[in-house]
């Protein structure tokens, strides 16, 4: 299976972690930042438009900098975690960049200080008006900053609190062994054992994940107390009302929004989830699944297997057919050395696409196990690198990550492709499969999802009065997944640790509804495109991606006539996954007839 997989080449980046380069630009960032303080700090106020700009161009460059020692250093560290050497390197260039970055700290809290009048005079140079993106969002967090002093100690402690933590989880994770029938495993392998056809085997397996996470359940439960505390002192000292405001602020979406998408999507719980998995305990002969089943194949599902080459193929070719652009754009990534493929020993699991320096290609990692849902994670893990390259000439400052709108191009890439292979298959039973497999993953997406941020949400609000036990969090665990999976889904002590599981809730609190946001958000596009209401839908579509991070949401949807703001864009979202289910039931009487 390994055959043809390809590994990321970083030496676009640096030739190794010995690279005297690394030197040079960490000596380099370093005076840069004095440089700026001594120059800039306590100045702003006097600035003219020529000695802003000249400021501009200088944060950006330094941004473009660190973007290029903590992407390398990260990305090389993901692919093998077991090697100390990288581990320890990342760590190093952690600290000296959080050290390093200390001097210029001043820059956000002095410029929110200025009057807009001041700004709105910079603004009327060319130069400068070009960055307006990124003033307004600087301007967006004046309210929640603290003194110089107070963010340094923030920035000084990172690396020994919230990040070190993080840092931990993840390392300990990429550590652990399972066992099955005398073989070991790491997580992602194991993950791909619960695809299999075979029930005794998905029963091993998830008895055994669960098993190895009760083990280190001492620790992660000590970890995330620990994440969940840190966050709460930060957002108590900046005055954020929620555990979720941050992000929502972040994500440029009002905590009432949030409200509404969850209470919309906790309403069809039960017309979605609960429908999906009546029907497939029903196939999988069944009175309930267990919790490891809900993912299983079909047992009457072809046993397909994928090459890479073939995957590859698969997703270039639907991505070409709804837009020859978006196809070149995608093309690059297999044409160049942009993509880790292959699982290995002490890689990370799961799969991402980072995007360390806004003006400069992404990098996407996978553990390809040649499954069909490896295909669609292809297309998911694409669609992300796809939007980066739409933004390049965005510039590095205006650009940043909005989690929910990064989560849309992935989850369309793989609407695409899905449909492209849907249309591919004639017979009735594989067809079944074909919709059963894409509406597990869209509940997956945009119900469960929803079931994990009420776990956080939950979750934080008890640890404002103290630690909350490691029964605890699997108490709540547990509610939310009956509550959103129903009834024919088994949640019992054999599914009752698998929360620590999820690396979000440690390493981007409250990240997991950008998944269901996304999700309606592409549903509803999706409609949009089926109907055939809009002319020219896919160059509409990318000129969207390309705005992502500039534009709020009511304006970057104006052109398919949607409008996030309203309940109905979420249920117009799911609808979709509600049809697909109707599209089931009448397979399977069709099926059953025969």
């Amino acid at each position: 299976m390994k055959k043809n997989m390809p590994a990321w080449d970083l030496s676009d980046l640096y030739k190794s972690i010995d690279d005297p380069q690394i030197k040079k630009d960490l000596e380099t960032y370093r005076k840069s930042a004095v440089k700026f303080a001594k120059t800039y700090k306590g100045r702003l106020h006097e600035l003219s438009a020529d000695e802003f700009y000249a400021a501009i161009k200088d944060i950006e460059a330094r941004s473009k900098l660190s973007g290029r020692l903590g992407g390398f250093a990260y990305l090389n560290m993901v692919t093998q975690m077991k090697n100390t050497a990288a581990v320890a390197f990342y760590q190093s260039i952690e600290e000296k960049m959080t050290d390093y970055v200390k001097p210029i700290v001043f820059f956000s809290l002095e410029f929110n200080q200025l009057p807009q009048a001041k700004i709105n005079e910079w603004l009327k140079d060319k130069r400068i008006k070009k960055y307006r993106y990124w003033i307004k969002r600087l301007r967006k967090f004046k309210d929640y900053e603290l003194t110089e002093p107070e963010e340094q100690i923030f920035i000084e402690k990172s690396i020994t609190s919230g990040d070190a933590w993080v840092r931990l989880y993840e390392e300990t994770s990429s550590r652990l062994v399972y066992t099955v029938d005398g073989k070991k495993y790491n997580d992602a392998e194991l993950s791909k054992l619960l695809l299999d056809k075979d029930e005794k085997l998905r029963r091993k397996a998830g008895k055994e994940m669960n098993r190895v996470l009760f083990e280190n359940s001492h620790l992660f439960t000590f970890i995330y107390n620990m994440i969940m505390k840190d966050k709460a002192i930060e957002d108590d000292k900046r005055g954020f009302k929620y555990p979720v405001s941050a992000r929502n602020m972040s994500e440029d979406v009002s905590d009432k929004s949030v409200e509404v998408l969850t209470a919309t999507v906790k309403k069809h719980y039960k017309d979605i989830a609960h429908r999906f998995y009546k029907l497939k305990a029903k196939w999988l002969g069944m009175k309930k699944i267990n919790y490891w089943d809900r993912n299983a194949p079909l047992p009457f599902s072809a046993d397909v297997n994928y090459t890479w080459d073939e995957a590859v193929k698969i997703v270039l070719d639907a991505y070409k057919a709804f837009s020859p652009k978006l196809y070149e754009i995608a093309k690059d990534f297999f044409d160049n050395n942009w993509v880790d493929v292959p699982p290995r020993d002490g890689k990370r699991g799961g799969a991402f696409c980072s995007s360390p320096i806004t003006t400069w290609h992404p990098y996407l990692m996978l553990n390809f196990a040649g499954k069909q849902n490896d295909v669609l994670t292809l297309a998911h893990e694409l669609g992300h690198g796809c939007h980066h390259q739409l933004r390049i000439k965005n510039g590095e400052l205006n650009e940043h990550t909005r989690m929910t709108s990064e989560e849309v191009a992935s989850v369309f890439g793989e609407m695409i492709v899905f449909q492209s292979m849907l249309n591919n298959t004639k017979d009735d039973k594989a067809k079944l499969c074909l919709i059963a497999s894409k509406v597990g993953d869209m509940i997956n997406t945009a119900i469960r999802q929803i079931a994990f941020h009420c776990f956080e949400t939950r979750a934080h609000n008890e640890r404002k009065n103290g630690e909350v036990s490691e029964e605890r969090l699997s108490q709540i665990w547990v509610e939310e997944m009956r509550e959103s999976l129903g009834d024919y889904v088994e949640i019992d002590e054999d599914s009752t640790h698998i929360w620590s599981m999820v690396g979000h809730f440690f390493f981007l609190p409250f990240y997991v509804y950008a998944y269901s946001y996304a999700d309606c958000f592409v549903n509803s596009l999706y409609r949009v495109k089926e109907s055939g209401k809009v002319k020219d839908f896919a160059d509409k579509y990318l000129d969207m991606l390309s705005k992502t991070a500039l534009e709020d949401y009511a304006t970057i949807l104006k052109p398919f006539a949607l409008n996030p703001n309203n309940a109905e864009f979420w249920e117009y979202g799911l609808e979709l996954i509600s049809s697909y289910i109707d599209e089931l039931e009448k397979l399977d009487k069709k099926i059953s007839k025969k």
